[in-house]
């Protein structure tokens, strides 16, 4: 056994084995291998519950008035099927995952990225239940500044094939992600179309981000104590389905103005908000406070699955990933 090579001598000649130890050791990174993991994570768990997902969408942007899916959670399901067969059930989910990639990348390499170098260093060790939730927040609004032109693009696609008579005749050759993307900026406004709704998104996405992460880890606390070699899987997916149904249930609202700001230049859905107030106070009034919760049902269905394969891939590809880090001393590179 020999020591790792001084950097200077390995860049006067690069072994493989040299590239290999150095891979390992950037990929095993806390922060490296948590952004690749939340990537992983997200394309996992939305793609277990894409149905739901889309059919959320779908309830959350129907108006009063209109009924086209004024159905149970079964019978918008079979009504999707029926309709469109299992490319209905997919529909939007390649671009939600395209999305969602670096967007849970981006959240939770950046959630350790601040845990770590900004909290911790703050608080000294331990963080309180509040440094927490505001890490969490931060690291949602900066994920959500990266990604949200996609995931503008997926509500759009996530509708164009819906049988809602307001929109007329489906196209028998839906665009896709990049045909939608070419036309909002060319005929809504520019690069400021691409960013449409995102102040009642940011304003829900900080606290939904920050609870998740604080009730996660205030879960595992009591489900998978610290220091328990191999915890238990169940555990950690009935910790990912709490913190994923409080902070769900908190900040849906926020959720449903967001969907209605993404098509709200869309003719024939049945409104033109002026401002998030101006939202409010017509959704309240023509729906009622339901109507900012509308499509709850098949979000809370959703979450324990979604939240729960999140939590559990992501563990599981960050634990690798970490484990990859090189011993100290390895054989003559």
């Amino acid at each position: 056994m020999t020591t790792i090579p001084q950097k200077d001598q390995i860049e006067r000649k690069i072994t493989p084995n040299a590239r290999l130890y150095y891979a390992r050791d950037w990929i095993s990174q806390p922060v490296v291998a948590a952004f690749c993991a939340g990537g992983v994570a997200g394309a996992v768990s939305r793609t277990v519950v894409s149905p739901l997902e889309r059919l959320k969408i779908l309830f959350q942007v129907q108006s009063a008035g209109r009924d086209a899916y004024k159905l149970s959670v079964g019978q918008a399901l079979g009504k999707m099927w029926r309709e469109e067969g299992w490319r209905g059930f997919m529909r939007g989910n390649g671009t939600n995952c395209i999305r969602i990639v670096p967007y849970s990348a981006v959240q939770f390499g950046s959630y350790n990225f601040y845990k770590r170098t900004i909290f911790e260093p703050y608080a000294g060790g331990e963080l309180t239940p509040l440094l927490r939730l505001t890490c969490g927040g931060l690291a949602g609004i900066t994920s959500v500044i990266f990604t949200y032109p996609l995931d503008i693009v997926r509500t759009r696609l996530s509708i164009q094939s819906a049988s809602f008579a307001e929109l007329g005749e489906r196209p028998k050759k839906l665009p896709g992600m990049w045909a939608t993307l070419i036309h909002m900026y060319k005929t809504e406004g520019g690069f400021l179309a691409l960013y449409r709704g995102i102040i009642p998104t940011v304003a829900g996405v900080a606290p939904y981000v920050g609870l998740n992460f604080m009730t996660y880890e205030w879960a595992r606390k009591y489900l998978t104590p610290e220091g328990e070699e191999n915890p238990n899987a169940v555990r950690k997916l009935a910790a990912g389905a709490v913190s994923g149904a409080v902070a769900q249930t908190c900040t849906y609202p926020f959720d449903v103005l967001r969907r209605r700001f993404q098509i709200n230049t869309m003719s024939g859905m049945g409104y033109q908000y002026k401002s998030i107030g101006d939202a409010i106070r017509v959704i309240i009034t023509e729906e009622g406070i339901v109507g900012l919760y509308k499509g709850i049902i098949p979000n809370l269905l959703k979450v324990a699955p979604s939240m729960a394969s999140s939590w559990l891939s992501y563990e599981i590809c960050r634990d690798y990933l970490v484990s990859l880090k090189p011993a100290e001393e390895t054989e003559a590179i």
